[in-house]
């Protein structure tokens, strides 16, 4: 395969990560987006989840340093703090009504890094560190009409002004689709004669409103705060430190439950969530621009991996691959991984099919979806004979998280999995299982 042109659709968080990695092997990469991007840290029209909480795992922390080396210090430059994690002072999380232990000190506290950042900062950050690179372009303010196909590769991709007065082709070896959920490769591969790819999906049916806060220095000690809803409860809060002395705060619906528009009661939902103190704060707090509302109604995974005829030179990556629930966080955390992959794939000598790219992505992303899967059927009302497996998982989930409350062991096990450092069946070893037996006997006492 030659390697002298790549085209990246998208100017996504995939799109720049993936960006950064065809750098290493294409002598020129040209990023096309349809936003004109802003010359700061303010938010675009094409990343609406720009106004609502974004939460970067401590494994994706990790990677985009390893990426963009020193990059977690030009963001706190930039303002957005680092979580001190040697004890969980700062940090509030409450899981099927029970909060997690902030007594005691983690046992291995650099193993999860924690650094609040807002989307637009931490967008522009990572953008200015890949068009600094350079053999690296960006188009703005062009739409992607689709792939150019010869002879079952694509050799380009047709693009075009916004007025759409316009069109011209862009020569590629290889075309990577970043242009996140709504992207149209699957649509293209029906129309050239390629099969489309399966989609696993199942509902989510996640409401969320935002408002964003500044907060008086020192008004607040909690700079991390997650409540997830519950059966009984639809509703959560997430609650995020940004730069600039800044906080997010999103409301959670899920299972369809319907939010208030007002901030007025949107802040009353949220106390009725977070204990007295995070609410008087939030009562005090002066409200920056407006509240948004979003709504998310299934996680999708293109099954890209499963088909037995793919195009040359065209990938995908990032949500153009699989959509998760944006509650967890982990989006931008599979969008890593994945250019983890695409790094993995460029590396082979020869010509890979790009098989091996997706089933790497494949592998790297379903220990991720499954961990949603798992999360989101736990609250979601199930009838039939989803009911006993429901009420196994909960009854679980529930008794480890009341064992958590007083046990700093079990917690430090909790954010692990949460943070994408450990996989979700640490929670199932045995001596855990002991454990969460052991607290609930001495609580029935």
């Amino acid at each position: 395969m030659a390697r002298h042109e790549a085209v990246v659709c998208g100017a996504s968080m995939g799109g720049l990560l993936a960006a950064r990695v065809l750098a290493d092997a294409y002598d020129s990469v040209t990023v096309v987006e349809r936003d004109e991007l802003p010359a700061d840290a303010s938010q675009r029209a094409g990343v609406p989840q720009g106004h609502h909480l974004h939460m970067m795992t401590s494994a994706g922390l990790k990677i985009l340093d390893e990426m963009l080396p020193r990059v977690i210090k030009e963001l706190r430059a930039a303002g957005a703090p680092i979580i001190d994690t040697r004890n969980l002072s700062a940090v509030y999380v409450e899981v099927r009504g029970h909060a997690l232990c902030r007594t005691g000190a983690l046992a291995d506290p650099d193993a999860m890094p924690v650094q609040p950042v807002s989307r637009p900062l931490l967008e522009f950050v990572v953008r200015e560190r890949v068009c600094a690179l350079p053999n690296v372009k960006v188009l703005e303010g062009h739409d992607v009409v689709e792939p150019v196909l010869s002879d079952r590769a694509v050799t380009g991709v047709r693009i075009g002004d916004r007025s759409g007065a316009r069109q011209w082709t862009v020569p590629a070896d290889l075309v990577v689709d970043a242009t996140g959920r709504s992207a149209r490769t699957p649509a293209f591969l029906a129309a050239h004669g390629f099969t489309r790819p399966a989609e696993r999906s199942y509902r989510v049916q996640l409401c969320y409103a935002s408002q964003l806060f500044r907060i008086a220095p020192g008004a607040l000690d909690d700079k991390v705060v997650f409540v997830s809803p519950t059966l009984e409860r639809p509703t959560g809060v997430g609650m995020l430190a940004y730069e600039n002395d800044t906080m997010i705060v999103t409301l959670i619906g899920v299972a369809g439950h319907r939010l208030p528009t007002e901030l007025p009661a949107v802040l009353a939902a949220v106390a009725e969530c977070v204990p007295p103190e995070i609410s008087a704060a939030l009562a005090d707090a002066e409200p920056l621009g407006e509240t948004h509302h979003r709504h998310f109604p299934t996680s999708v995974w293109r099954r890209y991996d499963k088909l037995s005829s793919f195009p040359q030179g065209l990938l995908a990556i990032g949500d153009a691959v699989c959509s998760l629930n944006p509650m967890y966080g982990q989006g931008m955390t599979s969008a890593l991984m994945q250019a983890r992959s695409l790094r993995q794939f460029l590396a082979f000598d020869g010509e890979p099919s790009s098989q091996v790219y997706f089933g790497d992505v494949a592998r790297r992303v379903a220990p991720l979806w499954w961990a949603n899967r798992l999360n989101d059927f736990g609250f979601t009302p199930a009838s039939g004979w989803r009911s006993f497996p429901q009420r196994v998982f909960n009854r679980y989930t529930t008794a480890y998280m009341a064992a958590a409350s007083t046990d700093m062991a079990l917690t430090e096990t909790f954010l692990r999995v949460l943070q994408g450092v450990d996989p979700g069946t640490r929670l199932m070893r045995p001596g855990h299982v002991a454990r969460v037996i052991t607290s609930g006997r001495r609580a029935g006492q």
